[in-house]
């Protein structure tokens, strides 16, 4: 099979590179795939796309931009030249622009493919139908909302187009089901990108880092949990350091430097910028806790599923997507009110000073990272695409 994947790829920094990067490194070993066609945008090269072990040829076309309006007309010049026998798109909703134009009518090319007639099935990393477009960025203008919901709503029936709609959480696949009365909605989990030997657990010499992982200034703001360690260094003698680890959002750039600014009297306060791929196992393995300062949810957490796949400890809200996938997938953490200093406070404080509590939920965590290793959710979708190939015919030049 020639596949192709439509994503980002480091070092592009468009969201969902990082999962690009996994599930590339996980096709390349399967002997189904005799070629991948990276379709990725300009900033990687086939001089970026490397991997240790050996595996298919991979083969990059630079064909799209973030926010350019000649996406359909790029794309499609590639998927004639390559002209693969299957076509798997990595997305959400904001993958091809933050400018609504552009972000629309990338959402259009799973359809441009099914009009090639391409087997092809879609990612899709979050719904409209479960972000909460105030906090996520999008807008607070309730006017707005609504009409965000129509568009949206218009473009997810463009995206069930595809032959398939794989989403990760089985909320997501109910919600689809259910609105659009459609059986092209199926589960495939997120996975877990590395899979370690089992971690022995110890913390290394040195204060407790307690750090957050992402993209920041939207529903995920980093004032909760700088202030929480601060209200824990009031009564304990416990040694923290506080480990910022990732970029702004792309809906809220410059915020990370204020909050540098906010807090630069905080002390062990550190922030890491973008942290490469071969830095992300240092930044875990140095953690005692991973804390998820979030407002509310908009997909599958793939910081949850790193946490996981090196043995940490946890603090998160009880709130939308993290629930389900505690309920889904077996992982544990402490609980905290969204937005709460005190209550943030005493989770991370409950997960410190219990090196027992600790421990069971590291242990908990790794447990259900092992059970979905990325190298499975690989071989699901060749699963799919598999049921497609009898009826895949020649590609059309559109």
């Amino acid at each position: 099979m020639k596949l192709a994947i439509v994503t980002a790829f480091p070092p592009s920094k468009v969201t969902l590179n990082e999962y690009g990067y996994h599930l590339v490194k996980q096709f390349r070993m399967k002997q189904a795939v005799e070629e991948i066609i990276l379709l990725v945008d300009e900033n990687t090269s086939a001089e970026d796309v490397h991997f240790e072990e050996d595996g298919c040829k991979i083969t990059v076309k630079n064909c799209w931009k973030f926010n350019s309006y000649k996406n359909i007309i790029t794309l499609n010049k590639a998927l004639n030249a390559t002209k693969p026998d299957a076509v798997l798109f990595n997305l959400q909703f904001l993958k091809f622009g933050d400018k609504k134009v552009p972000a629309a009518l990338g959402l259009m090319l799973p359809y441009l493919c099914k009009l090639k007639k391409i087997p092809t099935i879609v990612l899709l990393h979050n719904i409209l139908e479960q972000v909460d477009l105030n906090s996520a960025g999008f807008t607070k203008n309730k006017l707005l909302q609504k009409t965000y919901g129509f568009i949206g709503t218009v473009l997810t029936r463009f995206l069930l187009k595809a032959d398939y709609v794989a989403v990760t959480i089985q909320k997501f696949v109910n919600t689809l089901r259910e609105k659009y009365k459609t059986d092209k909605v199926v589960l495939i989990p997120h996975g877990t990108f590395e899979m370690p030997p089992e971690p022995d657990f110890s913390l290394p010499a040195g204060p407790k880092q307690i750090m957050a992982f992402g993209k920041f200034g939207t529903y995920k703001r980093v004032e909760v949990m700088i202030e929480a360690v601060e209200e824990i260094r009031k009564t304990s003698s416990e040694d923290l350091a506080i480990v910022i680890a990732g970029t702004d959002s792309p809906n809220t750039p410059g915020y990370l430097d204020e909050m540098k600014e906010k807090y630069k009297h905080v002390k062990g306060l550190r922030f890491t910028g973008y942290v490469e791929e071969e830095d992300v196992p240092v930044i875990f393995g140095e953690s005692t806790v991973v804390v998820f300062p979030y407002t509310s949810t908009t997909g599958s957490s793939g910081v949850l599923h790193q946490a996981g796949s090196y043995g940490k400890a946890v603090v998160m809200p009880n709130l939308g997507d993290l629930t389900d996938l505690i309920q889904d997938e077996g992982y544990r953490g402490e609980f905290f009110m969204p937005d709460d200093v005190s209550s943030l406070a005493k989770a991370i404080e409950k997960i410190i000073t219990d090196d027992v509590y600790r421990l069971s939920l590291a242990k908990a965590n790794y447990k259900a990272a092992a059970s979905l290793p990325m190298s499975e959710i690989a071989e699901m979708y060749l699963q799919y695409f598999e049921k497609l190939m009898p009826q895949n015919l020649s590609v059309v030049d559109v």
